[in-house]
């Protein structure tokens, strides 16, 4: 290719050619909402470090997701803020617990307009906030794989759609597909968090679950950031055990490692724009430092492009809002 003959703009002069070669896109189907359940009743609490995100009761959640509905977002992924805590997490795995109450109710009013996406782990269920079960001062893996198997166990039972193991222990994918296929749910899928990263950028997603470690920290299991050939391995064993589709987190300091899983493997992505991300935006547009809807956009066509399906973000239901009123 050699100027003047060849000249890329060209093809960047017309509007309608340029949406004509476009190559990614963004669509309502693309985006899962995270919602925060809380005990209680009548609560919508805005969460101070992520302006405009709510923890909300289980009735109050429904509601919230009728507008989710009506501007065609259509997946939602559920955290749960348990009123009472124990050491090992096992305070989830009953029918009575918060997220699988919250998952009926949601299911019966919504049935299949709503794909509920049901995050396993125990870091909001204990009370030192670690991700399972705790012996001589550090996460025994083999005793929480029990935990989060049961756990699964009864989210599928409650209607959850697919289940999202977020712990990072080793060898859970096989332990919760074996539960599940053993107890006749074979058909729900498993999205294991298969690369989670220690990320300084979910600080406000702790604060708003209140799941930060009361001791010591996550580097024991969570994968180290100044790591990225360990990716590849976590998600070859994940998919070994049975993974339907793998989820990364964070995303947009990990957009390298979207694209060299994408490149490796031939398996569904869906990338996670976690709580610091959003919050950093919110913050700069907050202080007209930059264009919020623009930034917002600008974000998500990168996670796209580096090629994942799907993207959780807290900017799903303005971005919703935002496709539905105008042509990009």
């Amino acid at each position: 290719m050699n100027f003047p003959k060849n000249r890329m703009r060209r093809l960047r002069y017309n509007r309608i050619l340029r949406n004509m070669i476009e190559d990614v896109s963004i669509q309502t189907s693309d985006l899962i909402y995270p919602i925060f359940i809380t005990e209680g009743l009548g609560i919508k609490e805005e969460i101070t470090s992520m302006p405009g995100q709510y923890r909300y009761s289980i009735e109050n959640a429904v509601e919230f997701c009728k507008e989710l509905v009506e501007n065609k977002i259509s997946s939602i992924i559920l955290f749960g803020i348990p009123e009472e805590k124990d050491e090992t997490g096992a305070i989830s795995c009953k029918s009575e617990s918060i997220i699988p109450r919250a998952i009926t109710k949601i299911k019966s009013q919504f049935s299949d307009k709503l794909f509920i996406i049901a995050d396993v782990c125990n870091c909001e269920y204990t009370k030192h906030g670690h991700c399972g079960t705790i012996i001589e001062n550090d996460v025994d893996n083999d005793s929480t794989l029990k935990t989060l198997a049961e756990q699964s166990l009864i989210l599928a039972r409650s209607g959850a759609d697919a289940l999202a193991p977020s712990d990072m222990m080793d060898g859970r994918v096989n332990a919760i597909r074996e539960i599940l296929d053993i107890n006749g749910y074979e058909k729900t899928p498993i999205f294991p968090y298969s690369v989670k990263y220690h990320s300084a950028f979910y600080g406000p997603f702790r604060d708003a679950a209140n799941s930060s470690p009361s001791f010591g920290n996550r580097k024991s299991y969570q994968m180290n950031f100044k790591n990225s050939n360990e990716a590849i391995n976590e998600v070859k064993l994940d998919i070994n055990e049975g993974a339907d589709i793998i989820i990364i987190k964070p995303a947009l300091s990990y957009l390298d490692i979207i694209s060299k899983i994408k490149n490796k493997f031939n398996i569904p992505i869906i990338a996670f724009n976690v709580s610091g991300e959003y919050s950093m935006v919110k913050s700069a547009s907050k202080n007209n430092y930059i264009s919020e809807i623009e930034s917002i956009f600008e974000i998500l066509y990168s996670i796209k492009r580096s090629g994942a399906n799907a993207i959780i973000t807290y900017h799903a239901l303005e971005v919703a809002k935002y496709l539905k009123e105008n042509d990009l």
